[in-house]
């Protein structure tokens, strides 16, 4: 088993839920390297979790390499988990929205601006000249950086024009409604193989956009991360999301929504390289990583099958 990634951090608790499960693993460090165009991958079975932050930890060129090495893979024959398909989807914001949109999921209302020229503008006739609340994001982010919210179009307007304004890594901004919550919290349903693994609770009552569950993003002192136990298999939108996933070949992610004041609930981000909280995990009726552990181990025991009966 191959992982390609490029963050070392993070790899721990999935390197610890391969041991257990027996299955052989193998990192492939995405940061730098090379691969020669005319030989064969190795045999096995790949699975791709680069990040859409990637950027933020200085590897700029991580996607990149990625694109070229999954290119390699799959033109060579080779099964790749999280193929070239999820890494666009994964570091695409308007990629997400286009296709939550399209398969009937209620989306916030987004309009993605290229460059910086006409976003004070196009701030100006998201809101219709009115001082509402809206959000920005990053097209390329990851763990909420880059968004903020904002009151006033004077507040971002200054915001633009100040040495704060965070430029997005591939130039597309996106202005998003601000949706107010039921209750200060929203959930990410994880999905592994194309079941339904858990749902977590994540508390925004502190008012952070910044929701990365993994162990190494944790604030001592706090526990924003708990198992949303009602939310199960049965679910209606966990099963509508189960089929969306299945229906775009993406084995695993991590889907967030929101449940909104005036009864709407609302799809917003795919995480396709999903990370786990520990404090989640000792609560959860499953393991994430251990569950994708048992998935990749059993897709590469089907291949050695395979390749011993050819």
């Amino acid at each position: 088993m191959y992982v390609i990634h490029e963050n070392p951090e993070w790899f721990p608790p999935l390197a610890a839920a391969f041991e257990a499960e027996g299955v052989p693993v193998e990192e492939i460090l995405l940061t730098e390297g090379q691969i020669d165009l005319g030989a064969d991958p190795a045999p096995g079975v790949y699975w791709s979790r680069m990040s859409a932050s990637s950027h933020t930890r200085g590897h700029e060129h991580s996607k990149e390499y990625t694109r070229a090495v999954l290119g390699w893979l799959e033109r060579a024959g080779r099964q790749v988990v999280g193929g070239s398909h999820v890494l666009e989807l994964e570091v695409s914001k308007v990629a997400q929205h286009g296709l939550l949109r399209a398969a009937g999921f209620d989306v916030p209302r987004t309009t993605a601006v290229f460059g910086t020229t006409t976003l004070k503008q196009a701030a100006h006739d998201f809101t219709a000249g009115q001082d509402v609340p809206f959000i920005t994001k990053h097209n390329q982010g990851g763990k909420g950086l880059g968004v903020r919210r904002f009151d006033s179009l004077a507040e971002f307007d200054a915001y633009v024009d100040s040495p704060e304004f965070e430029e997005p890594v591939d130039g597309i901004t996106l202005l998003q409604e601000y949706l107010t919550a039921r209750e200060p919290f929203i959930t990410r349903a994880e999905f592994v193989g194309g079941e339904f693994v858990y749902a977590v609770r994540v508390d925004t009552s502190a008012g952070s956009f910044e929701l990365c569950p993994a162990d190494v993003c944790e604030i001592p002192g706090t526990e924003p991360f708990s198992v949303r136990t009602e939310v199960t298999a049965e679910h209606p939108l966990v099963q509508q999301l189960r089929t969306f996933l299945a229906d775009q070949r993406i084995q695993i992610a991590g889907v967030e929504f929101m449940e909104t004041a005036d009864g709407r609930t609302v799809v917003y981000d795919i995480n396709t390289n999903t990370n786990y909280n520990p404090a989640v995990e000792e609560a959860a009726p499953a393991s994430g990583p251990r569950s994708i552990a048992r998935y990749l181990g059993g897709l590469l025991d089907r291949a050695y099958a395979a390749q011993a009966t050819a």
